[in-house]
């Protein structure tokens, strides 16, 4: 068997979750010297309701752990990564490579983990996002366990990234015969591997002295015709009740955690439902019961669908009764027909009554052979092997000298390059090509209609949002004189210490005159070198001038923090924040799919004034 690797393991289960093939594998893997890291279910559809007890213990799991990494028992770590469970969203997929990708990366580096065999059970795009990643794996396994496709709500995509995967593989192991076919399109390195069962467990109960009922069924009657696993959607409950309607004499013993809504059943007086148990603790309840089941409605997904139970059922030497599963109808013809098939909830009961009446010493002992045959290490063994006949096989035809070596880190640095050049023209066409900074700049712009006020108070431009001598305050001395006229105010005070060549207010005051204002209705206020000091200026001539009302007047994008900066002197002054109507600079095209949306410069304004904000912030000053 494999020893001393490292083993990333990307499950389609959480490690808590019912025991099976994953955590088998992965601990006989771990028992026999190797490492490995078990990556907890990191989901094939988009949740509903019903996962936000999933998602929420996910959530504590990640806080307990040290950052979502938590060592289990000897050289077995698990990953509990928290990501965004949208599996199909572009979006959500890149945010997600920097929950698990980057983690991972690091906890790697921490813990020497190189060349590491990946074997995965998921085929799905954030699997491949993990594959992708490490160009230095010794090998890529895949086993097929089920048709994922059928659980999905994009199952064209999964389909699509599954025979990306399939291909990439260096060998894959298949559940079934329907699997295996399926996957042979893709890869022809494929081996049918069903689940198996742990013999020792199930031995070692056998051969103990005591074989006590459990506490939950020393009051149950018999017979008892029971079923081991989880209650989950592929459970036939309609047949559940049926079986228990039909014969009240009979007690209906489940044994497993519930997934779905069981009230259809808890109504019913002889089914008892007992809830998960340990994996150690299981021989005690199948050696209870008298009759075993498979009650799994026949979908697409049920139809590749191997039952572990069945092996587990077997080694007790108990009687089956299952539908008509592919997967199981095909090992039973293998196996001397030892499980009686049903096609209909009638012919099911019927075939638990023959059960019940006629098992005999032979079919028992012929059960448990089928099951040794079937168990996890003969299983794991084999899968071994393979896996290192190809590892074997890679070495000998691994670049040999420094040039083949150079080329291939030649070409992941190509890679890289390609990927980070296709960050930056996504980044590039989503800031110039979409509207979505001015959706982020909304946020700063106040507008209010004018009211009849006092004054009109125009805060000059300076450079302003331009970065431009002599840009803006044409603009606000135009739109001032507008209102001025309208009537909305009888002064005009243009505030600004900025100084080329003339005083900006000057300037502004020649431009108001020569639009007709009066010299007698304009003020200067020639001291502010920024915004605060235009709203203390201001503070002072509005207690001169005995004034109550004023509009405030700037660009659109100053405006959030001119009333941040205005409030705090606002005592009993009505203030109606109105910028300019129209912002030459800030002018952009909107209904022009190919047109830019926004130039380097207004992105310039806009940083600058959200660092503005911030700057006062930490001045005190808003």
């Amino acid at each position: 068997m494999l020893k001393n690797e490292n083993i990333i393991c990307i499950s389609s289960i959480d490690w808590d979750f019912i025991w099976q093939g994953h955590q088998e594998i992965m601990s006989a893997f771990a028992r026999n010297g190797n490492r490995v890291l078990f990556i907890e279910n990191t989901g094939v559809r988009s949740p509903n309701l019903k996962d936000m007890q999933r998602l929420k213990k996910r959530i504590v799991r990640w806080f307990k752990s040290t950052k979502g990494f938590r060592k289990e028992e000897e050289n077995i770590f698990i990953f509990s990564p928290v990501m965004l469970p949208f599996p199909y969203s572009r979006f959500a997929s890149w945010i997600n490579r920097r929950f698990l990708i980057e983690p991972l990366k690091r906890w790697m580096k921490a813990m020497s983990f190189r060349d590491p065999i990946i074997w995965t059970f998921l085929p799905t795009n954030t699997a491949l996002d993990i594959i992708n990643e490490f160009d230095d794996r010794k090998m890529l396994v895949y086993y097929d366990i089920a048709d994922f496709d059928a659980l999905t709500d994009n199952p064209k995509k999964l389909k699509k990234t599954e025979e990306i995967l399939i291909k990439k593989c260096d060998v894959v192991f298949a559940q079934g015969k329907g699997i295996a076919d399926k996957c042979r399109k893709s890869n022809p390195n494929v081996h049918i591997f069903p689940f198996g069962v742990n013999v020792k467990v199930f031995e070692d109960f056998l051969l103990s002295s005591s074989k006590k009922a459990p506490a939950d069924l020393k009051d149950v009657g018999r017979p008892i015709v029971g079923y081991i696993g989880g209650i989950h959607k592929h459970v036939d409950i309609p047949l559940i009740s049926y079986i228990a309607k039909s014969h009240p004499e009979w007690s209906v013993v489940l044994v497993g955690p519930r997934q779905v809504d069981t009230r259809e059943m808890e109504g019913v007086p002889n089914i008892f439902i007992l809830g998960k148990k340990e994996f150690e603790e299981l021989p005690a309840y199948i050696n209870q019961f008298d009759v075993c089941t498979i009650p799994y409605l026949v979908s697409d997904y049920t139809k590749t669908v191997y039952p572990t139970k069945l092996n587990e059922y077997y080694i007790m030497g108990k009687p089956v009764v299952s539908t008509a599963l592919p997967e199981v109808k095909a090992t039973n013809e293998e196996n001397g027909n030892m499980t009686s098939i049903a096609n209909t909830h009638e012919e099911f009961v019927k075939l638990v009554e023959k059960a019940l009446s006629s098992d005999s010493v032979k079919t028992l002992s012929g059960r448990g052979a089928i099951a040794r045959k079937n168990s996890w290490s003969e299983r794991i063994e084999e899968m071994s092997s393979l896996i290192e006949e190809v590892i074997e096989r890679k070495k000998r035809g691994q670049p040999a000298n420094w040039q083949d070596k150079f080329l291939l880190l030649y070409k992941k640095t190509k890679h890289n390059v390609i990927k980070s050049l296709a960050v930056i023209l996504a980044a590039y066409l989503l800031i110039f090509y979409t509207p979505i900074v001015w959706i982020l700049a909304r946020p700063l712009v106040i507008s209010e209609q004018p009211k009849k006020s006092d004054a009109i108070i125009v805060l000059g431009g300076g450079v302003g949002e331009s970065g431009k001598v002599g840009q803006g305050y044409e603009e606000r001395a135009e739109y001032a004189v507008e209102l001025y006229k309208k009537g909305y105010a009888g002064h005009i005070v243009f505030s600004s210490g900025y100084v080329n060549i003339f005083k900006e207010t000057l300037v502004m005051k020649a431009m108001a005159v020569s639009l007709g204002v009066p010299e007698s209705a304009i003020i200067l206020e020639n001291r502010a070198i920024n915004t605060h000091d235009s709203a203390i200026f201001t503070k002072e001539l509005l207690d001169k001038e005995h004034w109550n009302s004023i509009i405030l007047l700037s660009s659109p994008y100053h405006m959030l923090r001119v009333s941040k900066i205005f409030a705090k002197f606002d005592r009993g002054v009505k203030i109606s924040y109105t910028p300019i109507s129209k912002s030459s600079f800030y002018a952009h095209d909107v209904k022009g799919f190919f047109s830019k949306k926004i130039s380097v410069s207004q992105i310039g304004g806009i940083v600058h004034e959200y660092l503005g904000i911030l700057y006062y912030w930490w001045k005190g000053w808003i």
